[in-house]
């Protein structure tokens, strides 16, 4: 709760100078607030059920950017981290890289998405820049398809500072603000996607991909299979046990388009990696998910069926619950 405030106060500072209306037309209210009223006052709006309800849609939504915050890298330099949030809880949003896509000052092109998943994609991907960035300002712009337009503003604020007790933190695996000597030293799966990082398919085939995944064993998995259906009817009856997003810890990976114009089919399915809510949505964040079984060797085999040519980057995910790591892979699909 305490990184949450730090990071409003930082956005309404921001608001102040810049005008920036996407925030500024709600939050000036928060000015005179003590760090106590506001804490409650956040409290409330997690639990509003209006807010819940005013947010259930499955579509025709726009996306919002999220500047996640920086870490400063071994050589000096850093890397402003982002992830998204798509409105709609069914429907992707395509939009290309370009003047609706883009980042300044500098290129538009930084390596962001152009296909957005559904709902809160938290720390998708990094943007280096230099060891003299001083207390310049990295703006990503997002025009939705819906004509909106949205913006996140990074920089070098000491409120955006991460690390990785922070990132299990925010996306749900401890508890707001917690800590413990076993998530302090859990470090990163490793990633490997095998055959290479640029392929070549025809249309209609099915391109294989091999991953080597492996991982620590932190955290454990904290969740079991229901026992009996008594079991499984009180889990779906309990309340919430946090104010925040919880998470289910355990390893798995995702692949899913990062890129490309077409549709891309996996099999088999596989978790996704944004926050859906749902029971049994196959969704770490959903309330009975289960980790599924690591493949003996360490290598995961997933098919990827492509229903137009073009050239795609498809974005692999592995992750323990608490942190993830990502791997690329570049297809070009012939007729």
């Amino acid at each position: 709760m305490g990184n949450l405030i730090r990071r409003t106060a930082a956005l309404y500072r921001h608001s102040r100078a810049s005008g920036n209306p996407e925030f500024f037309h709600w939050i000036p209210a928060f000015a005179g607030m003590t760090k106590e009223a506001l804490s409650l006052l956040l409290v409330v709006l997690a639990l509003s059920p209006a807010l819940a309800v005013s947010q259930t849609y499955s579509g025709g939504r726009h996306v919002e950017p999220a500047y996640e915050g920086w870490r400063q890298n071994a050589d000096g330099s850093f890397s402003f981290i982002f992830g998204y949030m798509n409105e709609n809880w069914d429907q992707p949003v395509e939009v290309p890289v370009g003047a609706d896509n883009g980042f300044a000052p500098g290129e538009a092109d930084r390596g962001q998405p152009t296909h957005f998943l559904p709902r809160r994609n938290r720390f998708t991907f990094a943007v280096p820049v230099p060891a003299d960035w001083g207390e310049r300002e990295l703006v990503w712009t997002l025009n939705s398809p819906n004509g909106e337009q949205r913006r996140a503003y990074a920089t070098l604020d000491p409120d955006y500072i991460i690390d990785n007790v922070v990132i299990a933190s925010e996306t749900g695996s401890l508890g707001a603000g917690s800590s413990s000597p076993e998530s302090r030293a859990n470090t990163k799966p490793s990633i490997e996607v095998l055959e290479g990082s640029v392929r070549t398919v025809r249309l209609g085939e099915a391109l294989e991909l091999l991953t080597r995944v492996e991982d620590d064993g932190i955290p454990e998995p904290d969740v079991e299979p229901p026992a009996s259906e008594e079991e499984l009817q009180e889990r779906m009856l309990e309340a919430p046990t946090r104010v925040t997003v919880d998470k289910v810890n355990g390893l798995f990976l995702s692949w899913n388009k990062y890129r490309g114009e077409g549709e891309v089919r996996f099999d088999p399915p596989l978790p996704k990696p944004w926050e859906d809510t749902r029971t049994s949505a196959n969704s770490p964040w959903g309330a009975l998910w289960v980790p599924p079984p690591v493949p003996e060797d360490g290598i995961y085999r997933v098919r990827a069926v492509f229903d137009r040519p073009g050239e795609y980057v498809l974005w692999a995910r592995a992750d323990d619950g608490g942190l993830y790591n990502d791997a690329y892979v570049t297809v070009r699909v012939t007729e």
